[in-house]
């Protein structure tokens, strides 16, 4: 297989498409153009008998029907997909600037973060919010985004001390990676602010708010805005359209 890919069997119904050991920029855009290209041609139904792609940080994973579709067969078909070129381009269309509301009770970790970076929390905020970052994939909780492209300047390992609890909503980040909690949970990343939207809703079509392949920014809010959204969403949900980046629309 060129370039170190490998194909690996994950039980009787599934196929590992790995690209890379560790995470950065290549791994990432053949990770993208490889899944982008498989979800073109299920579209089409090719190959008949897979119906899942999950897409994560250095591979993609492709559940299938072995009663359709050997493993053998799967692993030449998927062969031709394995030269989509890396565009730069995103996988989807779909562009957010999703609000914040940063430091405070919000952001317990803020403080810190700016002392180690030997930055003030002000810029801190500034630095986070004017990246565009990549969705890589979903896991560890329902509709968690690890997003790619944190800055080098705020590039920190994880707490020492991680929470028992960190609050939904929570906006944090950890290395090269920022992402939203979307449940309350158990947690080790440093935490900036929060977002007042639901970033999974079982009730919604798509469940997940963000999905591989999205292109995300945030955009500082205040306390009060915070609070009005939070109480907003709670009663009427989030219409996604009103989160779109409309002004990213030529951006990569």
């Amino acid at each position: 297989m060129s370039d170190g890919v490998r194909l690996l069997p994950c039980g009787d119904g599934a196929l590992t498409v790995e690209f890379g050991r560790s995470i950065d920029e290549q791994v990432l855009a053949r990770v993208e153009a490889f899944a982008d290209a498989l979800r073109e041609a299920a579209q089409a139904g090719r190959p008949a008998g897979v119906h899942d792609i999950v897409q994560t940080f250095r591979s993609v994973t492709l559940r299938y029907d072995p009663l359709v579709l050997s493993f053998e067969e799967l692993c030449s078909r998927v062969g031709e997909f394995l030269d989509a070129p890396p565009t730069g381009a995103p996988a989807t269309d779909r562009r957010w600037r999703l609000p914040v509301c940063y430091g405070g009770a919000f952001g317990p970790d803020l403080a810190d973060v700016a002392h180690a970076t030997g930055r003030t929390p002000a810029q801190v905020c500034a630095d986070h919010a004017a990246t565009r970052y990549r969705v890589a994939m979903l896991g560890f909780l329902p509709g968690f985004a690890f997003m790619d492209g944190v800055s080098p300047y705020l590039r920190l390992p994880r707490r020492q001390d991680p929470r028992l609890r960190v609050p939904p909503g929570s906006v944090a980040i950890a290395g090269r990676l920022t992402a939203i909690y979307p449940w309350q949970s158990p947690g080790g990343w440093h935490l900036l602010g929060r977002c007042p939207l639901p970033l999974f809703d079982a009730s919604r079509p798509a469940p997940a708010l963000l999905a591989p392949g999205d292109r995300v920014r945030f955009a500082a809010i205040g306390v009060d805005q915070f609070e009005a959204l939070s109480r907003r969403c709670a009663e009427l949900g989030v219409d996604p359209r009103e989160w779109a980046d409309e002004s990213a629309a030529e951006a990569p």
